[in-house]
C-alpha cells in the first residue's frame, strides 16, 4: 500500500467527531421532500448522502480487508444503496434507502464502532490513516451539504460562528491592491513525504520550472466583476472559448448563476434571501468558462496551478509553508474557514502570504488555468475512485472557501470540477499577461 505518513499529534477521534457534528449541523433542519430535492446532475438526495457517509466510514475503518475484500456491513444491503462508485448518479432518488431516523441510527452505529476500534488499535498506522480519510470524506460531503442548500434555495444553515467581514472593517488593514511580483525559478510542486496526511493526487513533490509572473493580491470582487456583466460581457463571443460560448447559448446566462437586477440595483441571492450586490465580497459560483471570459475582458489570464502553490507556499530559499502564513493550523485571524458567507476580499491580513496575498485559503475555492491531471510517478491510494477516474476532464480550484473545515485545507490540497459547474463557492485571481 503507498501510503507514508506521519500521524503522531492527531486526535483522530476527536476529528471523527467533530466531522459528524458538521453534518449534522448543516443538515439537521431539513425534512420530509427537502431531503430528497429534485433530480438535478449537480447535487444528491441529502438523505442518500447521510447514509453514504457512514457507508464509506464502515467500509474503510470496519470493513476493508485488503485489496478486493470486505466485511460484511452491519446494514444489509448497504453496498447497494451507498456505493457511489457502483450506483448511477440518475438512480439514487429511486433507491429504497432508509428513513432520516434509521439513517442517523446507522450513522451512529459506525463511528461508534470505529471508536471502539480506534481505542482497542490506537498505535495502527494503517487504521489511523483510514480514520482521517473517513474525517476527511465527510468534511467535503458536509461542505457539499452547503452549497447543495444554495442550489436548492433552502434557507441558511444555522452555523455557530462570528461575522466573516468583521475582520475586514476595521481602519487597520493594509491595502492589497495590484499584483506580487514572484521570480521565475525551479520550485518544488505538491506535498512532501513527511507532511502528514494527503491525499493520492498531491504526491509527491516534485520541480516544476517556472517564468516569473505577477499574480493579484487579492480575488476579483463583485465591483470587478459587475464591469464585466454591464459591458455586455456576456454578450460577447470574442471574450469566450469555443466551448465556453457553447456552454453560455445553452443556458442563455447574462450574469453569475444567483445574480438579479431589481428595480435598477443588482442583488445576490444566499440561500433564500436576496441581499443588495456585496461589492467587496469576493464574486462566487462562477464557473471556469466565465471565469475565462473575464480574465480576457480584464486582459488577464488566469494562473496555473503551479503558480498559485508557489504564491501561496513559497517564502525564499526554497522553503515551503503548509499555510501562505506559515505552518502554524488556520486561525480566525489568518482564514475564513468553517463559516457562513464570504469576507470582504481585501479582510484577514495576518494570513497574507510572504508574497503579500492575501486569502490564498479560505473564502472562495480559486480556479486555476491547470486541467487535473496526476503527478509525475502517480500510484493511486487504496480509494481509488477519489482521483484517477477524473484525470484530463476537471479542473484544479485551490485554496478552500468559507465553508470548508480547517483541518482539511492546506497549500497543496487540490479540488477539481468540470469547467461548468457554478455551483461550488468558487471564484477566481487572475496573473497578468507576460509582456
Amino acid at each position: 500500500m503507498n501510503i507514508i505518513e506521519q500521524f503522531s499529534g492527531v486526535d483522530h477521534a476527536a476529528q471523527l467527531r467533530a466531522s459528524r457534528a458538521r453534518s449534522r449541523a448543516l443538515t439537521r433542519d431539513l425534512s420530509g421532500a427537502q431531503l430528497m430535492g429534485p433530480r438535478l446532475p449537480i447535487v444528491n438526495p441529502f438523505l442518500w448522502e447521510l447514509g453514504h457517509i457512514a457507508w464509506f466510514q464502515e467500509r474503510w475503518c470496519l470493513r476493508w480487508r485488503g485489496e478486493g475484500a470486505l466485511a460484511d456491513s452491519v446494514l444489509p444491503g448497504a453496498d447497494a444503496l451507498y456505493d457511489s462508485a457502483a450506483i448511477a448518479h440518475d438512480l439514487r432518488w429511486d433507491l429504497p434507502v432508509p428513513g432520516l431516523e434509521a439513517t442517523l441510527a446507522y450513522q451512529d452505529r459506525v463511528l461508534d464502532l470505529v471508536q471502539e476500534r480506534m481505542r482497542r488499535e490506537s498505535g495502527d498506522p494503517e487504521f489511523a490513516y483510514f480514520a482521517q480519510l473517513a474525517a476527511f470524506h465527510e468534511d467535503m460531503h458536509a461542505e457539499a451539504f452547503h452549497y447543495m442548500r444554495q442550489t436548492l434555495g433552502y434557507a441558511a444553515p444555522q452555523l455557530q460562528g462570528g461575522d466573516a467581514n468583521s475582520a475586514a472593517d476595521g481602519d487597520a488593514v493594509p491595502a492589497a491592491d495590484g499584483d506580487a511580483c514572484i521570480a521565475g525559478g525551479r520550485y518544488l510542486l505538491g506535498a512532501g513525504r513527511a507532511t502528514g496526511f494527503v491525499f493520492d493526487n498531491e504526491k509527491w513533490e516534485h520541480p516544476v520550472d517556472i517564468r516569473p509572473f505577477r499574480i493579484a493580491r487579492c480575488c476579483v470582487d463583485n465591483a470587478q466583476y459587475l464591469q464585466f456583466v454591464e459591458d455586455q460581457g456576456y454578450l460577447r463571443p470574442e471574450l469566450w472559448s469555443e466551448a465556453g460560448w457553447r456552454w453560455l447559448r445553452q443556458g442563455g446566462a447574462q450574469a453569475p448563476r444567483y445574480w438579479r437586477k431589481h428595480e435598477g440595483s443588482w442583488q445576490l441571492r444566499r440561500f433564500a434571501t436576496w441581499l443588495p450586490l456585496p461589492l467587496r465580497e469576493p464574486v462566487t459560483h462562477v464557473n471556469w468558462h466565465e471565469a475565462q471570459a473575464y480574465c480576457r475582458f480584464a486582459g488577464r489570464r488566469l494562473p496555473s496551478e503551479a503558480e498559485w502553490e508557489i504564491a501561496a507556499s513559497c517564502a525564499g530559499g526554497g522553503a515551503k509553508r503548509r499555510y501562505p502564513w506559515g505552518d502554524a493550523p488556520p486561525e480566525a485571524q489568518h482564514a475564513n474557514l468553517e463559516g457562513d458567507a464570504p469576507a470582504a476580499v481585501d479582510g484577514l491580513p495576518r494570513g497574507d502570504s510572504a508574497h503579500g496575498c492575501r486569502q490564498l485559503i479560505g473564502n472562495v475555492w480559486e480556479w486555476t488555468d491547470s486541467t487535473f491531471t496526476p503527478y509525475p510517478g502517480f500510484v493511486p491510494d487504496p480509494y481509488k475512485e477519489y482521483s484517477a477516474p477524473w484525470f484530463g476532464t476537471h479542473k484544479v480550484l485551490r485554496g478552500g472557501s468559507f465553508s470548508t473545515p480547517a483541518r482539511l485545507i492546506r497549500n497543496t490540497w487540490r479540488n477539481f470540477y468540470t469547467p461548468e459547474r457554478y455551483d461550488i463557492f468558487a471564484g477566481f485571481r487572475t496573473c497578468a499577461n507576460e509582456s
